[in-house]
């Protein structure tokens, strides 16, 4: 129910965020199209409540990911779903399917439609009745190509004044960039020269969040998706949202005012809902994001990649455990959702301030050796840093200084997702990584473009022979991951809230304890991270537990002994 308290908190992060760039009576008018919104939206909705458990693991997929020539490719990612993934996954992420004009989909030219050759509305609506339903909501940009900025060049509606264009005297010094491309375009519009913003790509223009119109716009998409099934949104790019004069750019107070505000909203509607923000950061800011409980309901766990790759490439968990000691528990309500590979590349920023320099240069190096290529971003001083590494996680880990012949491939790429799934958080494996996805080396040479090597399109028939095989790479990797998943889902320690404590057994091991909600479980995580058999020394009442993967532990002289890169889940249940 709308109360008045509700509506004051709207207006109060309305105050916030606009009263020096707009009028009282402007501030009422768009705080009154929100309170409509809202009751318009709940007058045909009966309130449904979503409930996060051990059960929730997301899949993170393109809506073409499975394709075949002769159906639309969402109804064909449904097929293949339903036979091969359902028992694992109860939500799907499904990364843009709007008609885009690049980026693979980010490129956004209209939020209300569906890509045609993906499928339409009801395929995502048919989805959504037996599996949470997660999309991106593309928030910084919007397409240069699209409606919006055709009407902004016109000064028509939708798109009149939704796009930012800043004059010479913007100072851009302080600015924190993503790419290394040049940010500013200048353009000659409306008798006047102005320069167009420009964060990720010259075809990604950003939008002017000082309009309270463009919010107005992102509310609605957000409706428009709950009504055709979506409950979670991954608000992309998030952190570059307001820009100010002399700033960074990036992480500004009215971006969090904003989330906070969609966060209120999303509590007023009757179909629960769920905000994630995409903020690829360094760990403290990355975690500035859960606010005081009152902006995301999950954020990505941006630093586990790259430090779970190092651990395993330099069979070495000292940085690993120190980030794991200090990494907060969440609240509840509010989740990390865990992954080691998504669409993107293995993000390098989250390991500011956990990296040293030496350390850094060693694993880029060692990338580079599996075969990584590398994108960058543009510091001060015209200076260019690694942004992410773009490289699937399969390569990433196929061999290692200590294995170059890549004798324990697969025993790392299992742990490391064993390590992921039974974390404290949500479990997000992309749809790749189901199959030990080698890079696309084709696709890279047609497109230029280092992402798209982690992205490659599975025929549909393709690879459901290659899983028929119980012997090739694609059905060894896809059984192992069923497996761990199917455990996962039975445990109670394994509730995204479930309480983590770091043990710290040196560092060849990694290894934490969980403990259920209601205290009745308890499963102690170890891998050995070497490439040697290792023992260790561990309270003895653990070795009558039961090993919930494979088989009975091995003990010898009171030690526990572990073979290379075997990852056990020790459970007193």
């Amino acid at each position: 129910m709308l109360t008045q308290k509700n509506q004051k908190s709207i207006r109060s992060k309305l105050d916030n965020i606009y009263k020096i760039f707009v009028s009282k009576k402007d501030i009422e008018y768009f705080e009154n199209e929100i309170i409509k919104i809202i009751k318009h939206f709940n007058k045909r909705y009966i309130k449904k409540k979503k409930i996060i458990s051990e059960k929730t693991t997301l899949l993170i997929c393109y809506g073409d990911s499975v394709y075949s020539e002769r159906k639309k490719s969402i109804k064909v990612f449904q097929s293949f779903f339903q036979k091969k993934l359902k028992k694992y996954f109860n939500t799907i992420h499904f990364l843009p399917f709007y008609p885009s004009s690049s980026d693979s989909g980010f490129a956004v030219k209209d939020h209300f439609k569906v890509e045609n050759k993906l499928g339409n509305w009801k395929d995502i609506k048919k989805i959504s009745k037996s599996n949470n339903v997660m999309a991106d909501i593309v928030i910084n940009h919007s397409s240069a190509r699209g409606l919006w900025f055709k009407n902004f060049l016109k000064k028509k509606e939708p798109g009149k004044d939704y796009f930012l264009t800043v004059d010479s005297k913007f100072n851009i010094s302080n600015v924190v960039r993503p790419r290394d491309h040049k940010l500013l375009k200048k353009i000659k519009i409306f008798k006047k020269s102005d320069y167009l913003w420009r964060t990720f790509s010259p075809d990604q223009i950003d939008l002017n969040f000082k309009n309270p119109s463009v919010l107005i716009q992102f509310i609605k998409i957000m409706i428009h998706l709950i009504k055709n099934g979506v409950t979670i949104f991954r608000l992309d790019a998030i952190a570059y949202l307001w820009k100010e004069n002399k700033t960074k750019c990036i992480n500004l107070k009215q971006t969090h005012e904003i989330i906070k505000l969609l966060r209120i909203i999303i509590n007023l509607l009757n179909i629960q809902t769920t905000i994630v923000t995409e903020t690829n950061l360094p760990e403290k800011e990355n975690l500035s994001y859960f606010g005081k409980n009152d902006e995301a309901n999950w954020i990505y766990n941006f630093s586990l990649p790259p430090l779970l790759i190092h651990a395993f490439l330099f069979e070495n968990s000292s940085y690993l455990n120190k980030w794991s000691k200090n990494l907060p528990n969440t609240k509840n309500g509010n989740s990390y959702l865990n992954f080691i590979s998504s669409h993107d590349g293995i993000g390098i920023r989250p390991t500011e301030g956990l990296f040293n320099e030496i350390t850094l240069k060693n694993f880029l190096k060692r990338l580079k050796k599996n075969g990584s290529k590398f994108s960058y971003r543009k510091v001060q001083n015209k200076i260019k840093k690694v942004y992410e590494a773009n490289i699937t996680v399969f390569d990433a880990l196929k061999k290692s200084d200590h294995d170059p012949k890549g004798e324990f491939y697969l025993e790392r790429y299992i742990s490391a997702h064993a390590i992921m799934i039974s974390f404290e958080g949500i479990p997000a494996i992309y749809f790749n990584s189901m199959f030990g996805t080698s890079n696309d080396e084709a696709k890279f040479i047609i497109t230029g473009n280092n992402r798209d090597v982690n992205r490659y399109r599975w025929n549909f028939k393709n690879i459901t022979d290659k899983l028929k095989n119980d012997k090739s790479k694609q059905g060894i990797v896809y059984q192992n991951m069923c497996n761990l998943l199917n455990i996962r889902k039975k445990q109670k320690a394994f509730h995204p809230n479930a309480s983590r404590h770091n043990i710290n057994l040196g560092s060849n091991f990694f290894s934490f304890k969980r403990v259920s909600i209601d205290k009745d479980q308890t499963i102690i995580c170890i891998t050995n991270l070497s490439s040697k058999i290792q023992k260790t020394n561990l309270n003895k009442a653990y070795y009558s537990w039961n090993n919930l993967i494979g088989s009975k532990i091995k003990v010898r002289n009171k030690l526990l002994i572990l073979k290379p890169f075997e990852t056990i889940w020790l459970s007193n249940k």
